[in-house]
């Protein structure tokens, strides 16, 4: 495949946005926050603040390079979007042997009486991210999209199963909603 001499893409600012780069240095800021990426392993790829877009643009783009422009473009669209409106992960709390109890202790949220267990199962919460609990659903929000999932994914790994039969033993917490928080 042939390579483009000048690949660029532009990603939109909105209003009360704003965006530092310092080489291949990300800094955004927003109402919600503040969240900053570092894109230093993209060889060969410029990120820089043009009027109201960021330019992400690569010379003599082969087929990492093309990889690279579109998946930083989509990195700060997402961290754009993240110091915006911010991500919303929503999980469901599902028993039908034992009731569970969740609760959030500091940074970490503790699932006791899972299946009977007699110690409780815990989840880690990653910096950044609030987690509360509402009745049977577990509602996990952040600025980063990364760490806002990742908690969710924590708190969903803390209640698999093993060595039951999953069609019988469907306890657990488990993700049904997640994306941008409006």
């Amino acid at each position: 495949m042939a390579k483009d001499v000048h690949l660029v893409e532009e990603v939109e600012l909105p209003e009360g946005v704003s965006v530092e780069v310092d080489g291949l240095r990300v800094r955004v800021s927003g109402p919600k926050g503040t969240l900053e990426r570092d894109f230093s392993h993209a060889k060969g790829v410029l990120v820089r603040v043009g009027e109201g877009t960021v330019i992400v643009e690569a010379f003599f783009a082969n087929a990492r390079k093309r990889a690279l422009v579109g998946t930083i473009a989509a990195h700060i669209r997402n961290m754009i979007k993240g110091v915006t409106k911010g991500f919303r992960y929503k999980l469901k709390i599902i028993y039908s042997h034992f009731p569970i109890n969740v609760r959030v202790e500091g940074n970490r949220v503790v699932i006791s009486n899972f299946l009977g267990e007699k110690a409780p199962r815990v989840a880690r919460i990653l910096e950044g991210v609030s987690v509360r609990v509402q009745g049977q659903d577990v509602i996990v929000e952040g600025p980063d999209i990364e760490k806002v999932s990742q908690t969710a994914a924590n708190i969903e790994l803390a209640t698999k199963v093993k060595d039951k039969d999953r069609r019988k033993f469907m306890d657990g917490i488990y993700i049904y909603e997640g994306g941008v928080a409006e």
